[in-house]
C-alpha cells in the first residue's frame, strides 16, 4: 500500500524535496536521509539494470519488480517513473496496478510517443492530449488506494511550446492527476508562467545537473507555485564521479592503497547500512542448531 505521509504533506502544502534514487544501495542511503519522499529514476535505473540509455528499452516486466523492491525496502515514500505507462490504456491499467501492489506511493505516467527519452534530451515527440487524458483517467480509475498518487508529464513544452505545455498540464490536472510535471522548462520565467498558469494541483520541478531547466533553490521554487522538486540523476551522477576517481587510482597504482578517505564508504559502514549485524545476531543465535 501507498505511505499516506506522502499525500499528507501535498495536502498540509508542504515542500517537498525527493532525491533520485536507482538501485539498493542508492535507496538505502537516501532512506536513512529524512526526505519525505524518493523519486525511482528512470533513467538511472535502466542505466544500473541494463547499462543501456533511458530510451523506451525497458519494459514494465524490467522495472516493476525494481521499483517494488525500492519502495518495500524503504520507509520513505517512493514515486515511480513508468514512462507512458508501457503502451495503451489497458497497459496503463496494469502498470498502476502493478505499482501500486508493489508499495509505491506515486507514479509517474508522461505523454511521448512510444518509444519514449529521456526529458532532457533531444528527439522526443508527443501524442496529443486527448489521448494522455484518458490515460490519466484509467489510471485514477485503476488505483484502489486514495493515497496513491498519479503525477502526470508532459514533454510538449521542447518540440511544442510552452503555451501548449501548458494548456496539457491543465488537462491532465483536471483530468484526475493529482500532480502537474510540465517537462524542461528553459528559464526561470518559463518557470514562474507555469505556476501562474497551474494552480490547482501541486507542481513539480525535474532539477537534472546539465539539464535542460535552470535548477532554482526550495524557497523560490515554493514562491513561484511548486509543490515538489526531484533531483533524479543527482545520485547516479557522484557515484559515477567516485567509481571513475576510484577506479583510476585502482588502474594507475596497482592497488587502493592511498586511496583518500572521502573516496571510501568504509567496508564496516556499508555493512552496517546493508544489514549484516542483523545476519551475524542471527548465526550467533542459532550456531548451535545449525550443524
Amino acid at each position: 500500500m501507498a505511505k499516506p505521509s506522502l499525500k499528507a504533506a501535498f495536502d498540509a502544502k508542504k515542500f517537498v524535496v525527493a532525491p533520485g534514487i536507482y538501485d539498493g544501495i542508492s535507496a538505502k542511503v537516501a532512506d536513512g536521509m529524512g526526505f519525505d519522499c524518493l523519486y525511482v529514476t528512470g533513467f538511472g535505473t535502466v542505466a544500473s539494470h541494463l547499462g543501456e540509455p533511458d530510451a523506451g528499452i525497458a519494459t514494465y516486466t524490467d522495472m516493476v519488480s525494481r521499483v517494488s523492491r525500492f519502495a518495500q525496502m524503504s520507509r520513505t515514500p517512493v514515486i515511480a517513473d513508468a514512462d507512458t505507462g508501457y503502451g495503451g490504456l489497458l497497459n496503463v491499467r496494469y502498470t498502476v496496478k502493478g505499482y501500486e501492489a508493489g508499495g509505491v506511493s506515486g507514479i509517474q505516467l508522461e505523454d511521448q510517443e512510444v518509444p519514449k527519452k529521456c526529458g532532457h534530451t533531444p528527439g522526443r515527440r508527443v501524442i496529443p492530449a486527448e489521448e494522455m487524458v484518458l490515460k490519466i483517467k484509467v489510471a485514477v480509475e485503476a488505483r484502489t488506494d486514495p493515497n496513491f498518487l498519479i503525477v502526470a508529464r508532459t514533454d510538449a513544452r521542447t518540440s511544442l511550446g510552452l503555451e501548449e505545455a501548458i494548456r496539457r498540464g491543465r488537462m491532465y490536472g483536471d483530468a484526475g492527476a493529482d500532480i502537474v510535471f510540465i517537462e524542461s522548462p528553459e528559464s526561470e520565467a518559463e518557470m514562474v508562467e507555469i505556476g501562474r498558469s497551474i494552480t490547482t494541483k501541486p507542481l513539480l520541478a525535474n532539477n537534472v545537473e546539465g539539464g535542460r531547466t535552470p535548477i532554482l533553490s526550495k524557497q523560490r521554487l515554493a514562491e513561484i507555485g511548486y509543490g515538489i522538486a526531484i533531483y533524479p540523476a543527482v545520485g547516479f551522477l557522484a557515484a559515477a564521479a567516485a567509481y571513475e576517481r576510484a577506479f583510476s587510482h585502482l588502474k594507475q597504482m596497482g592497488d587502493s592503497n592511498g586511496l583518500p578517505a572521502q573516496e571510501s564508504y568504509g567496508f564496516t559502514r556499508i555493512c552496517e547500512l546493508m544489514g549484516f549485524p542483523e545476519v551475524w545476531e542471527f548465526d550467533k543465535r542459532w550456531a548451535v542448531l545449525d550443524k
